[in-house]
């Protein structure tokens, strides 16, 4: 298996190299494409390629590709623990990297049961903040149906109480995308939720959910008004909140 896995990293990672920009619509359409390419193989090629493609931190776009590897393998996915998740999220240190484990993975893999509630506890529990907005991240696939999710209030609300008294930029707006996407799904626990811990709540937070509660948009003034419908759910391609 290791010269296998050796060799496919090898021609991601020149895939990567070679791309004439690395601008994110150009990163999505290769990643797209590789995962058609790998769709075959086996569960642990895939993982452990996504692994070795970690290591080559000078290739750019390679943590985002090594993680939509994983995701768009159901069969890799599948086989997602906390000790896997931990290795793959090994140095997060930015919002789109942050974003995409989050929603591709982690979410994911806590959703269908894979891991347990207490490994994204300990991850909000974090001196690392981008831990802990993985954390909140990885709530989003339970209550976004274009994700899959079908709604978990009691999940969901049990991350976001751990992490109100942050005040990390980085963490606040997680919190902010956590409430609002459950808003969605459940609008009477979230407005109970925020009523609750109104005086902990950054003032951030409570401006945002209540502005999604009352008008189904994070920030009505600046947001393109809608003709009808609800908003639209966040996809995983939307990497920073």
């Amino acid at each position: 298996m290791s010269t296998t896995v050796a060799s496919l990293a090898r021609r991601i990672a020149a895939r990567l190299r070679s791309l004439p920009s690395h601008d994110a619509a150009t990163l999505h359409r290769l990643r797209r494409q590789l995962s058609k390419e790998v769709a075959g193989e086996a569960p642990e090629i895939i993982t452990a390629t996504a692994m070795r493609l970690l290591e080559l931190s000078d290739v750019p776009g390679v943590k985002m590709t090594a993680f939509a590897l994983v995701g768009n393998h159901a069969a890799a996915l599948g086989e997602l623990d906390a000790s896997k998740l931990e290795r793959l999220g090994n140095g997060l240190a930015s919002w789109g990297d942050v974003d995409m484990f989050g929603c591709l993975l982690a979410g994911r893999a806590w959703r269908s049961g894979s891991i347990a509630d207490s490994v994204v506890r300990r991850w909000a529990s974090s001196s690392d903040r981008w831990w802990r907005r993985a954390a909140l991240v990885s709530t989003v696939p339970l209550n976004v149906r274009s994700q899959g999710g079908r709604g978990d209030t009691r999940r969901t609300l049990s991350i976001c109480r751990l992490l109100v008294h942050d005040r990390d930029d980085t963490v606040v707006k997680g919190l902010s995308w956590a409430l609002r996407e459950l808003a969605v799904r459940d609008p009477r626990a979230v407005q109970g939720f925020v009523e609750e811990q109104a005086l902990l709540l950054a003032p951030r937070v409570i401006r945002e959910v209540n502005n999604k509660l009352t008008t189904g948009l994070k920030n009505p003034r600046t947001s393109k008004p809608k003709t009808k419908g609800r908003p639209r759910a966040v996809s995983v391609r939307r990497l920073a909140e």
